[in-house]
């Protein structure tokens, strides 16, 4: 029995032995199978996967390219300076290295928060500042305890530099950090492989509207790094390319003037090259130091500017709308001879008032102008003559042709966020507004379109291109600020060609007509006095705004708040025989355009077609009765 038993056991061992041998010979053959595929099918999968734990790239930022006027005159450069900066894998303790780094230099929370941001973004091994733009004293300082802080070190970055701080920022605009908002951007135009390493970007103006060229191509240092991300050695290095830089058609010292003749009062101007659309000037006021965002803006600085009620950070030029005033009676008296509701000998009595649906309509001179015709009208600015003209013409005839000049319109100007405007019209009314009240078009509010008041509001860059087509004898050019971009690799030049956007088609006789009249103004009318002595011959229009309804009244400017005062604007060319330079000028509650604006254009031609630099702001010229 007892050999029985023994058998049963030994039976059972056996075919344990057999089971786990079996085990064994499984998880052996599995092993097996599974280092054929690691080792043979996916091969070249891990061999890529080992290349790149071993190998980094590390991005070198490339220098953004200059920025400078049609004379050469730098208006955007980079200049170098000292960087605190770590590298996180060479790094044991982030935050203990930071405290003890703190010791001996300036590190504020900010510092902190966006270093913090950095390393999130970034890799290990990439150099991250912690603090920028060091003075001798604290790179001193540094360079005596090194040997303390692996993995820190200080190194020389160019930043943004703009040397004539506020100067030009309507059109230079600024960088600043990168946001999502950015990051975005850079996806959509598929350049996150360029932008690797770059923490700044242009925001505003041309920085912004010609970032990808401006920015330049990075570089890349391909390093060999340890099991823990230390660099080893470098094996290969790829120099970043410099941006392009910028030639604009902007005159520096034309812009100069135009900036120092506004002095304290705000407001916007813009002077254009009517042959070729090319701006030579772009001003708008007050404006802002684009250098206070370089290495990002403190908040107190940001505060003053988002908070200031003068809104410097609004690009008025391109962003403001206002009334047009009596600048658009030129072109009402081009429409009146287009469509045959007026010739220029056809007069008509202006006792100071016009009547219309119940409605007085008053004119700025008490008592009336008497007898005006077309050339009068525009001389001496008569409102009367434009109401009953606009009644004439009726909303869509000035609608339509108004159009033609890019009124309302964005003028495609190479800045961004340009503003469309009002040109009001029947269609316009009807999708700006959602009450059935509301969107009706009353013949009395084609009236005051007539003198630009009413829903008029167009921006002073197209008021600066209706006048430089006007001048041009209606061959409009797109308003552009680069002239040409030059490849810093080859030196070769990218010419922004000026090409027609359209020609309009006006009887030449009628451009004749209306020009007559716009020299008469500057010469014996409401800009006479501007412009008395001036050793040239211009033609111009003055304008005055409302800014709010008198409802009737008679306006008495000393009775107001001077944020409620009319605006002043004045639209000019010359020489009128062969226009070089045509702008727009608006001061914000200037009062009459006469006054306020016409003396700043003033100084603005006797630089450009004279050489006269003046030495103090453009002063506020008397002028009697109150015209525009």
């Amino acid at each position: 029995m007892r050999h029985i038993k023994d058998d049963a056991v030994l039976d059972k061992f056996r075919l344990r032995l057999v089971v786990a041998a079996g085990l064994v010979l499984l998880c052996f053959v599995l092993l097996l199978a599974r280092l054929v595929w690691l080792q043979v099918v996916q091969y070249a999968y891990y061999q890529t996967r080992a290349e790149d734990n071993r190998i980094s790239l590390v991005p070198i930022t490339p220098s953004r390219g200059l920025i400078v006027d049609r004379n050469n005159r730098v208006l955007a450069n980079n200049y170098p300076a000292y960087t605190l900066e770590i590298i996180p894998a060479q790094t044991e303790n982030i935050g203990h290295t930071i405290d003890q780094l703190a010791e001996l230099i300036d590190i504020q929370p900010g510092d902190r928060k966006r270093f913090k941001k950095l390393l999130a973004e970034g890799k290990r091994i990439e150099s991250i500042p912690i603090r920028t733009q060091l003075n001798d004293e604290e790179v001193a300082r540094f360079i005596a305890q090194r040997y303390r802080f692996p993995g820190v070190d200080v190194k020389a970055r160019l930043f943004r530099h703009y040397p004539g701080g506020a100067f030009a920022s309507a059109a230079l605009g600024y960088i600043g950090r990168v946001t999502d908002r950015d990051l975005d951007r850079i996806e959509d135009a598929d350049q996150e492989a360029n932008y690797r390493g770059t923490h700044y970007i242009g925001k505003m103006g041309l920085e912004e509207r010609y970032e990808f060229a401006l920015h330049g191509i990075t570089g890349f240092e391909q390093l060999e790094v340890d099991s823990a991300g230390r660099a080893v050695r470098t094996l290969s290095r790829t120099a970043p390319v410099p941006g392009n830089n910028l030639t604009l058609t902007l005159d520096a010292e034309l812009q100069r003037i135009a900036e120092q003749a506004f002095g304290a009062r705000r407001g916007a101007l813009v002077a254009i090259e009517p042959a070729t659309g090319g701006i030579l000037a772009l001003v708008s006021m007050p404006n802002y130091d684009p250098n206070l965002f370089v290495d990002g803006i403190d908040s107190a600085s940001w505060k003053d500017l988002n908070e200031s009620a003068d809104r410097p950070m609004l690009n008025r030029a391109i962003n403001g709308v206002y009334p047009p005033g009596s600048t658009f009676k030129p072109f009402m008296a081009l429409a009146a001879l287009a469509y045959g509701k007026r010739t220029p000998e056809q007069a008509i009595y202006d006792p100071g008032v016009y009547q219309f649906g119940g409605h007085t309509f008053r004119d700025d001179k008490k008592g009336g102008h008497g007898s005006v015709d077309m050339y009068r009208s525009i001389v001496e600015s008569c409102d009367t003559y434009y109401y009953m003209l606009a009644n004439d013409l009726g909303i869509d005839r000035i609608a339509r042709f108004m159009g033609q000049f890019g009124l309302g319109s964005r003028t495609g100007i190479d800045l961004s966020n340009e503003s469309v405007g009002v040109l009001p019209s029947p269609a316009w009314k009807e999708s700006r507004f959602k009450q059935a009240e509301q969107k009706k078009w009353y013949a009395g509010e084609t009236i005051s379109i007539g003198i630009g008041q009413g829903y008029n509001a167009y921006t002073p860059i197209q008021l600066a291109q209706a006048v430089a087509t006007l001048a041009n004898d209606g061959v409009m050019f797109r308003p552009h600020l680069v002239k040409f971009i030059t490849d810093t690799r080859t030196g070769k030049r990218e010419l922004i060609e000026p090409k027609p956007i359209k020609t309009i088609a006006l009887n030449p006789e009628h451009i004749k007509i209306i020009k007559a009249a716009m020299v008469g103004v500057n010469i014996e009318g409401t800009g006479a006095r501007a412009f008395a002595g001036a050793g040239y011959t211009s033609a111009g229009k003055t304008g005055t705004a409302q800014v709010f309804s008198l409802k009737g009244a008679e306006y008495k400017k000393h009775s107001i708040h001077e944020i409620l005062h009319d605006h002043a604007l004045f639209i000019a060319f010359a020489p009128a025989e062969n226009p070089k330079i045509a702008l727009a000028v608006i001061v914000e509650n200037g009062g009459f355009g006469a006054q306020a604006a016409a003396p700043i254009a003033r100084q603005m031609f006797d630089y450009y077609l004279l050489g006269k630099k003046p030495s103090a702001p453009a002063p506020v010229v008397l002028v009697e009765g109150g015209v525009d």
